[in-house]
């Protein structure tokens, strides 16, 4: 077979397909194209998929009965344990990624504005949405070639597993 010139040119196709792109999102995890599948939180970056340790391992979709029959549950319990060093890999990476898609689990969470600050603050843009459309987000993004980078929560929360003497 000849390399020959064709009259069409795509112009969006590259050589090198995105080397991170989900497949799907279930409260089994998070599967990739190429069959992993990752069941806690994960963070995307440069086509790297990085285990991302977060307090009590994402959020819950249910809200606690003491917390519907207080009228509480605003959500900022949520964050109790979250710190800049949850976010710390973007303050290293270079370049930055333009865009941080933020997936909050089953559904949408509010992100407390000091969150919001801290990764405005590093030049980078966040997006938040649930997991499925986050991911959604993510690979379009990553398709168009932009720099995108994903922190996904699953759908339902898991803390990885610590292995002694790491």
């Amino acid at each position: 077979m000849t390399d020959r010139p064709t009259t069409l040119t795509n112009i969006l196709a590259s050589d090198i397909p995105p080397p991170v792109q989900v497949l799907s999102v279930s409260k089994t995890g998070i599967k990739l194209a190429d069959g992993l599948i990752f069941s806690g939180p994960v963070v995307f970056l440069d086509g790297k998929v990085f285990l991302w340790d977060v307090p009590n391992g994402g959020f819950s979709s249910v809200v606690s009965t003491a917390q519907s029959r207080s009228g509480k549950g605003s959500g900022m319990e949520r964050w109790e344990g979250w710190t800049n060093d949850h976010w710390s890999i973007f303050e290293v990476v270079v370049p930055k990624p333009e865009i941080l898609v933020f997936g909050t689990g089953a559904r949408v969470e509010f992100v407390p504005p000091r969150v919001r600050s801290y990764i405005t603050g590093l030049g980078i843009q966040l997006d938040v949405m649930d997991t499925r459309n986050a991911s959604s987000t993510y690979n379009l993004l990553a398709e168009e070639g932009r720099r995108v980078a994903a922190a996904l929560l699953p759908l339902e929360p898991k803390l990885w597993e610590r292995k002694k003497g790491f």
